[in-house]
């Protein structure tokens, strides 16, 4: 795979848009820039790496516009050694970004060729989490747990109770809530054994997250 300097200049340029468009930590805007998009994206798409739009990547999926995966990276307040779940591998692309930022990552995909194709570029580019697996995102890595930080990377319907389980107390979750039409991305904090805060954070727009067996 080559990284070409025009690509590398169409990076600088995404990340001067995603700075107007609000995003201000410095790592993420880094991981933005160093990341090569287009390994991540199918051929008919590579020219388009780095519009900030999402694309398809098969089996009804998409890899997530860059704003949407700089907003989520962002409002989770990563710091370095951060042990993370990540829900919905997808492409691999957010995946290397919260690696890059130094996270202890660990990240779950539902799509088996989903999960060998994103683990194999992973590899190829050295950005390999602390664990992806083959699974069913909504019940997490109990064995795992408990991490820092949890971000899911498909709609629920509801708060996913069973995977703030999974998080320590004073752990944030980002998380967007609602149909396929109309979602909203979510905040959580988990303030104790049984007390939440919930911070509504705007309109996005994912695939759904499935639950049923793989």
């Amino acid at each position: 795979m080559n990284d070409s300097p025009k690509q590398k200049g169409l990076r600088k340029k995404l990340v001067l848009e995603l700075i107007k468009k609000g995003i201000k930590d410095k790592n993420v805007l880094n991981a933005i820039n160093l990341i090569p998009r287009h390994f991540f994206l199918d051929l008919d798409f590579v020219n388009f790496a780095y519009v900030d739009k999402a694309y398809p990547i098969g089996f009804n999926q998409t890899i997530s516009q860059p704003y949407t995966v700089a907003f989520q990276s962002e409002a989770l307040e990563l710091k370095k050694g951060d042990k993370i779940l990540e829900i919905g591998s997808g492409s691999g692309y957010q995946t290397a970004i919260l690696v890059l930022m130094k996270a202890q990552v660990y990240s779950i995909e539902r799509i088996n060729k989903l999960y060998r194709k994103s683990k194999k570029i992973l590899k190829s580019i050295n950005l390999m989490p602390k664990k992806i697996i083959w699974k069913d995102g909504y019940l997490g890595l109990i064995d795992d747990a408990p991490f820092d930080k949890i971000l899911i990377a498909a709609a629920c319907k509801e708060i996913p109770t069973q995977l703030i389980k999974q998080l320590k107390i004073g752990g944030k979750m980002i998380v967007p809530i609602g149909n396929e039409k109309n979602q909203i991305m979510n905040l959580i904090i988990r303030l104790s054994e049984n007390k939440i805060k919930k911070i509504e954070m705007g309109n996005f727009l994912f695939v759904p997250m499935l639950k049923n067996k793989i």
